[in-house]
C-alpha cells in the first residue's frame, strides 16, 4: 500500500475520534517511528509503498489508537525537557508541566558546586535525568517502590548518557538515606479517586494506577511521608520541591509550614494553575 493510500485510510478511521491536527501528528510520529521518514520526505514522496512488516505495524497502531491507547505507549518513547525517553505501561507519560518544575530547580541550582539531589517517585526517571543532563556535576539519587518502573528509569539514564544512582524503596516506610541532601524533589500521586470522573478515558485505562491517585480522605500522604523525611535528610537551607494538586495547594503549602518549613512558595503552570511549591528548611 502506498502511503498517500494509507494516509487517507487512516485519518477516515480516526476522525470520529480525534481533530485532524492530532490525527496527523499520529500519522507524522508513526511514519516516522517506523519507516525512518520525516514529515517532508512523506510529502514529497507520497507514492512511497509500505512493506507488509511496516503495514502491520501500522494497522495494529491504528486499532491501539482507537482503543484510546495513547500514542506514545503505541511507539514506546516519548520526549521531555527536550530528551528522548523509553515509556512503557509501567510509568507515566511525563507531562509539560513537570518540565516547568525541573525548570524551577535547575534555575535555584545551577551555581552550586557538588549538589545532592533526591528524586522520590521518579517513575520513568525524567525528572531525575533532565537534572542530571543539564547538571553533570550534581549527584543525582531516583527512588521508586516499582521495580519495573525502575527498569526503564535505568534504560532511559543510559539512553541519556548520564549517572544516576537508583534506589528500590517505599517512602511510606521510612527508608533511611545515608546521604545528606541538597534538594528533594517529587512528583508524587495527587490525583484523588473523586477527580476520576475530570481525566480522560486514555489515562484512566492505560497509565499506572499507583502512580497517580490517592485516597479522598488521605489527599496528601505522600506530601506528609515525603516532609518528614526531608526534614531529617535535607542540609540545612536545603530545598523540598513538590509537583502538587492544582486544587490543594493551600492545603499542601499549610501542611509543610505546620512542619516548621520556611520561604513557602507556591506557582502556577503555563495553565495557570497551583502546580509547583518550593519548601526550605532554615
Amino acid at each position: 500500500m502506498k502511503i498517500l493510500l494509507f494516509k487517507k485510510y487512516f485519518f477516515s478511521e480516526l476522525s470520529n475520534s480525534f481533530p485532524k491536527t492530532e490525527i496527523q501528528s499520529f500519522f507524522n510520529m508513526l511514519i516516522e517511528h517506523q519507516l525512518k521518514l520525516s514529515r517532508v520526505e512523506i510529502a514529497l514522496n507520497p507514492a512511497i509503498e509500505i512493506s507488509q512488516t511496516h503495514l502491520d505495524f501500522l494497522q495494529n497502531a491504528l486499532s491501539n489508537l482507537k482503543k484510546g491507547v495513547p500514542i506514545q505507549y503505541i511507539i514506546g518513547k516519548t520526549e521531555f525537557y527536550g530528551l528522548p525517553f523509553k515509556v512503557t505501561k509501567n510509568v507515566l507519560i511525563p507531562r509539560p508541566e513537570t518540565e516547568e518544575l525541573v525548570n524551577w530547580i535547575l534555575n535555584d541550582t545551577k551555581d552550586i558546586a557538588n549538589i545532592n539531589i533526591l528524586d522520590i517517585g521518579t517513575g520513568s526517571g525524567c525528572i531525575a535525568i533532565s537534572i542530571a543532563k543539564n547538571l553533570p556535576n550534581a549527584t543525582i539519587f531516583a527512588l521508586d517502590i516499582s521495580s519495573k518502573a525502575l527498569e526503564i528509569a535505568k534504560e532511559n539514564a543510559k539512553l541519556n548518557g548520564v549517572s544516576i544512582q537508583f534506589i528500590e524503596a517505599d517512602i511510606l516506610n521510612s527508608p533511611k538515606s545515608n546521604e545528606k541532601l541538597d534538594s528533594i524533589i517529587s512528583n508524587p500521586p495527587y490525583v484523588r479517586e473523586l477527580e476520576k470522573k475530570q481525566m480522560q478515558k486514555n489515562v484512566l485505562e492505560n497509565e499506572p494506577h499507583i502512580a497517580l491517585f490517592v485516597k479522598n480522605e488521605n489527599p496528601l500522604l505522600f506530601y506528609d511521608k515525603i516532609a518528614d523525611f526531608a526534614l531529617t535528610n535535607l542540609k540545612q537551607n536545603g530545598s523540598l520541591y513538590f509537583e502538587i494538586n492544582q486544587y490543594l495547594g493551600n492545603q499542601t503549602l499549610d501542611l509543610l509550614k505546620s512542619k516548621g518549613f520556611q520561604n513557602i512558595k507556591l506557582k502556577k503552570d503555563i495553565f495557570g494553575v497551583n502546580r509547583m511549591l518550593k519548601a526550605t528548611i532554615i
